[in-house]
């Protein structure tokens, strides 16, 4: 699952990535994750290195290899928020993998070296986004003429002698007013509405896409990028509204201002030093099986990670990427294995272990309230689009996150997950009227949350399949 992370960190955008001390980073994490302080301390210490590598001559620069962290904890407390946030501040390609997805070379299925392609792709992606915005004003410069020549085609075209010059001198001023005059009109919308016919690149790409083979079960093959000009861009005329046409035009007029081959090398150059892999549950892969064990091996799939982490040359559709410089944060819950379960090599290659700790009823109390994100001011900005003023008084936070902890103790402990599906729960009623409530100013306080959720709590059975 590729994963392109806009940045979200406005503050954060503003300072130099190069000026952040690791304080500042945890800081910037602060803001959206709760707790965890030894986890934020270790990624924005990865982080950091990063940064100094950069600086360093290129001989030593080399040998300098990124620390790959490997977070401990249960489920809902943080781990993958923490690495996700991490790369938005990086502004860095991320990938978030499900390391029991893999499954060992021989096998049907995903291979290792899946997740390296789908890194090349985003930072390909990041890459033409950030190019796009750089020749953005050229290119709606362009696309406003394209539109005011279809709007009011030049006139101009016919021959003219040294005798019409005086004419023809005298036949431009007024032609020139009218487009300045079209021009201010589709710069205010007026034109919006319509319906023009603009010739637009056809964009239906014929393509093959390999399945089975070591290395070729997504290498989805370009036929127009395999043999060039024997398959050249073709144009499609259609009918649309103005509106619809600046978009379309401004499209093709940024990908005719950018090098594509450029964008590729930078993308590349970005996935092999700042590139970041996030290996989810990877606890399910740990585990020495017996031999003759005839189902896929969780050791065997620790065997093709192996040499992913340790730096190798993968082969993309955009070329070759090492994997030396990239960054791995491997999490898992690690209920029934335990970390000493993977095997030796691949211990070595994650010397930086953090142990998340568990949520406390406090934790809960600021998740609800305290990131600038909350879920909290997720609900009340949702509502607020139909008028209604949703207001969470101090006690009703107590209570829920009070209630939270207790389920988490008596059933399975899911973390801070938990509150979202006892704010699902409190608030369906008021999300199902939405704004057909005459009273827009809702007051949710203890009373209310016991009212619409005590049942559920004293009753053990129905909990199980509702919270």
């Amino acid at each position: 699952m590729a994963i392109y992370l806009s940045g979200e960190t406005s503050s954060a955008a503003a300072k130099q990535l190069d000026d952040l001390t690791p304080r500042q980073i945890v800081e910037e994490l602060d803001k959206y994750v709760v707790g965890q302080t030894a986890a934020k301390k270790a990624v924005a210490v990865a982080l950091r290195n990063r940064i100094r590598r950069q600086k360093l001559p290129p001989e030593i620069a080399q040998d300098v290899l990124p620390k790959n962290i490997l977070m401990i904890g249960a489920t809902g407390i943080g781990k993958t928020e923490i690495a996700r946030r991490l790369a938005r501040l990086a502004n860095s390609p991320f990938v978030k993998i499900e390391a029991s997805k893999f499954t060992e070379v021989g096998y049907v299925g995903r291979d290792v070296e899946s997740m390296v392609r789908e890194l090349a792709d985003t930072a390909v992606d990041m890459t033409k986004q950030r190019a796009f915005e750089e020749v953005l004003p050229r290119a709606e410069q362009n696309v406003e003429e394209k539109l005011l020549d279809i709007l009011f085609p030049p006139s101009n075209l016919s021959y003219t002698t040294q005798y019409d010059v005086e004419d023809h001198e005298l036949e431009e001023k007024p032609q020139s007013r009218t487009r300045e005059k079209l021009r201010e009109q589709l710069r205010s919308g007026d034109l919006d509405e319509r319906v023009i016919d603009i010739d637009t690149q056809d964009r239906s790409n014929a393509t093959i896409d390999f399945v089975g083979g070591q290395g070729m079960e997504e290498m989805g093959v370009n036929l127009r990028d395999m043999f060039g000009n024997l398959f050249p861009t073709k144009t499609v005329r259609r009918k649309m509204k103005v509106s619809e046409a600046k978009v379309a035009l401004l499209r093709d007029e940024q990908e005719a201002l950018v090098d594509m081959e450029q964008i590729q090398r930078q993308a590349l150059e970005k996935t092999q030093s700042s590139g970041i892999i996030f290996l989810d549950e990877i606890d399910k892969i740990a585990g020495r099986e017996s031999r003759g064990n005839p189902d896929v091996s969780r050791e065997g799939v620790q065997r093709d990670l192996l040499p992913i982490v340790e730096g190798t040359n993968v082969n993309t559709k955009y070329g070759m990427v090492n994997t030396e410089h990239i960054l791995f944060i491997a999490a898992g819950a690690f209920h029934v294995s335990k970390p000493t379960d993977l095997i030796p090599e691949l211990q070595g290659r994650f010397p930086i272990r953090v142990e998340l700790e568990a949520l406390t009823t406090d934790d809960l109390k600021r998740i609800l309230t305290q990131p600038k994100n909350s879920l909290i001011k997720q609900y009340q900005a949702l509502l607020s689009t139909e008028g209604i003023d949703l207001e969470f008084t101090s006690d009703a936070v107590d209570r829920l996150a009070d209630m939270t902890a207790e389920i988490n103790r008596s059933t399975e402990n899911i973390g801070a997950r938990r509150l979202h599906t006892l704010l699902e729960k409190l608030l369906e009623e008021i999300s199902f009227a939405g704004g057909e409530l005459t009273e827009k100013h809702q007051i949710i306080d203890a009373a209310y949350v016991d009212e619409h959720l005590s049942t559920l709590i004293k009753d053990q059975n129905l909990r199980q399949y509702i919270l």
